[in-house]
């Protein structure tokens, strides 16, 4: 197989962002680190934006979102412990990117998304890279997907003032949902475990996200 000069700079600087952004910090789940390596993180930035793809930082996307720093990407998911098999919803698409991680590391993947311009772009994103294991849905994220609870895993790419109960009441029993909480300015990075019906509250990193809108979130 020949790879073009591009490619094989794209994969270099994959795994530059590897080592020197998410090993450095912390990141030691085999499976996350083999997956962020994986996936070509310039294929969901605009062709202007490609060469800033795996910079530490994140980079807009269009419609006031961004694609997140590829360490938030790294933690957020060691955070919820995946496994494979498990059945995972995202709250906040984006153009796809973390989709795709999830999407390598679980069964199925459920995923909402406010924006249906971009809920069609991640789509696109995730076909061009082989990946079919995605349910996609366009709506108010803050209620989640009542229908197909509940989940294993749950993932929220965007800042909520409060913890949507929502969320929490589809979460599987031992079930790990991870979520920025907090002002519009800064949150907090927080690790919510279901066990025999309770939930458990673990603090974590200081983040900044994008706000999450809708019923259980911010107004706009």
């Amino acid at each position: 197989m020949i790879f073009s000069k591009h490619e094989l700079q794209f994969d270099e600087a994959r795994e530059r962002m590897v080592t020197s952004q998410l090993v450095t910090r912390g990141i030691r789940d085999k499976r996350v680190l083999s997956v962020m390596r994986e996936i070509p993180r310039h294929v969901f930035v605009s062709k202007d934006r490609e060469s800033y793809a795996y910079d530490d930082n994140p980079l807009p996307i269009g419609h006031g979102q961004t694609i997140s720093q590829p360490y938030m990407v790294a933690i957020m998911t060691e955070l919820l412990e995946l496994r494979g098999e498990e059945k995972a919803l995202e709250i906040g698409t984006g153009c796809g990117y973390q989709t795709a991680i999830l999407a390598r590391l679980c069964k199925t993947v459920f995923t909402v998304e406010r924006i249906g311009a971009l809920s069609e772009l991640a789509q696109q994103h995730l076909f061009s890279i082989g990946i079919s294991n995605v349910v996609f849905s366009v709506g108010d994220g803050t209620l989640g997907w009542p229908s197909e609870a509940p989940f294993d895993a749950i993932l929220v790419t965007a800042g909520c003032p409060i913890l949507p109960d929502t969320l929490c009441e589809q979460l599987a029993e031992k079930g790990r949902l991870v979520i920025p909480i907090g002002d519009r300015f800064s949150q907090t990075l927080r690790k919510i475990t279901k066990s025999h019906g309770k939930l458990e509250t673990e603090n974590h990193t200081a983040c900044r996200f994008v706000d999450l809108i809708g019923k259980y979130g911010w107004s706009g």
